[in-house]
């Protein structure tokens, strides 16, 4: 793919150029589909009552709102590679604030897990959002850029960790009470995701060279993505599974964080609801630095030691993330509890901030198709720690201790991320020629 007209730089003052634009627009759409895709979370504690949810019934609903993720990221990253990122976007909110808004007329178990799983289709913004900045940034900058509106965008688990608590209980000093108030948190929640699906239409644009049809009618995409055979080049590349081995290893365990965090304070703890979600809330809070930094110094080993030391990063990261988890699990003591979070929270995000920073790299033809398999992988790890937290026989301390063993093990996988030298050529190339046009033009 031959975009002529990356950023080489991140100027996060410009709401004006084509890329910067569309970094704005991706980090705050990413966020507001992370607000919706978990504002339930939080609000669990109210909804377990009115419901009369069993442990095994808020497992399977968990387990529901990131399990049909898994489809429709794979279906996403197909779709940007043959219409855009502009259009796939727009679609996938406005259509995915549905069931957020929706969710309000679940009246019992059966109406809340269908709801649940409906809502989970909008955790596919984060492939377009990373399709979106890999096709907006030169290769030297593209693993921050993409880093940073990720994080910017999963802040958003963290916000409404605090967020729909707040407003739960804003809806409620007007008198409208639990049944209405939760329900009218997610509406707002889901008007706001409406709003911005026309918003992103109209403000984005699908490349830096233009509209995404226009360019491949036109044949100015040269080795244009979305070839026949392209997206099953890219599940044939065991590169790929690799990184959506380690995406459910990073970020399988945040989505599992972000919705048992809550619940395990409150139980474990003692804490009301509130002090529960804020508590939840600063393990996604750390998305507003962590993940950005998984890019960052992911760029500066790309400087050092070219593409593999992008490989390198991740498998040091998984390693510590998955000894964060082993030791959280341990704590007894709420301060303690907090801080092996928050430290479990930094390598998490830089973990997920460290794999997207070598997706762009590995099948540039298949740029979508890889975006797509590598973060179904996430929400396949999410699903699969579900099921240790609806197990019966296992207590949340329990589980979080098992899933970093696991985690740890899978560390050493990151030793299949191997690059060729013209890989690593073409690369350094492509740096060197959008620095010496900036320069040219500067």
């Amino acid at each position: 793919m031959n975009i002529r007209h990356k950023a080489t730089s991140i100027r996060l003052s410009d709401f004006h150029s084509i890329p910067m634009r569309a970094f704005h627009m991706s980090w705050f759409a990413f966020f507001l589909c992370f607000f919706g895709w978990f504002g339930i979370a939080p609000l669990m504690p109210i909804i377990r009552t009115e419901l009369h949810l069993t442990k095994e019934q808020i497992g399977n609903s968990a387990i529901a709102a990131v399990a049909i993720t898994i489809l429709v990221r794979v279906l996403m990253g197909w779709l940007c590679d043959r219409i855009g990122p502009r259009r796939a976007y727009t679609w996938l909110l406005i259509l995915g604030a549905i069931p957020v808004m929706g969710i309000g007329l679940a009246h019992d178990y059966r109406s809340f897990l269908f709801f649940r799983l409906a809502i989970g289709a909008i955790g596919a913004s984060f492939v377009i959002t990373q399709f979106h900045t890999s096709v907006m940034f030169a290769p030297n900058i593209v693993g921050t850029a993409n880093a940073t509106a990720a994080g910017w965008g999963n802040l958003g688990g963290g916000v409404t960790q605090f967020a729909m608590p707040l407003l739960f209980g804003a809806f409620m000093s007007y008198g409208a009470g639990a049944w209405w108030s939760w329900r009218l948190a997610m509406l707002t929640a889901g008007v706001a995701l409406l709003a911005t699906g026309a918003a992103y239409y109209f403000l984005t644009e699908d490349t830096a060279d233009g509209d995404w049809k226009t360019l491949r009618r036109e044949g100015a995409l040269t080795h244009a993505p979305g070839a026949p055979n392209a997206f099953w080049e890219a599940c044939r590349d065991p590169r790929v599974w690799a990184l959506a081995l380690l995406y459910g290893a990073s970020f399988g365990i945040e989505l599992t964080v972000d919705n048992f965090a809550a619940l395990y304070y409150t139980d474990t703890f003692h804490l009301s609801l509130a002090m529960a979600g804020l508590v939840a809330s600063m393990f996604g809070m750390m998305n507003l630095f962590a993940r950005a930094l998984g890019g960052i110094v992911s760029d500066r080993c790309n400087r050092r030691w070219g593409l593999r030391g992008r490989g390198l990063l991740l498998g040091w990261t998984i390693g510590a993330e998955g000894l964060a988890m082993m030791i959280f699990s341990q704590m007894r003591v709420l301060p303690l509890a907090i801080a092996a979070m928050m430290t479990l929270g930094l390598f998490v995000k830089m973990s997920n901030g460290a794999n997207y920073a070598v997706v762009p790299f590995v099948n540039r033809r298949a740029l979508g198709g890889v975006a797509g398999i590598v973060g179904a992988g996430g929400n396949a790890g999410a699903v699969l720690a579900g099921f240790l937290f609806k197990t019966a026989r296992l207590t949340y301390p329990q589980a979080f201790l098992i899933l970093g063993i696991v985690i740890f093990a899978c560390a050493p996988i990151a030793w299949v991320l191997r690059f060729s030298e013209s890989d690593e050529a073409v690369t350094k190339r492509e740096i060197a020629e959008r620095l010496s046009a900036m320069a040219v033009h500067a």
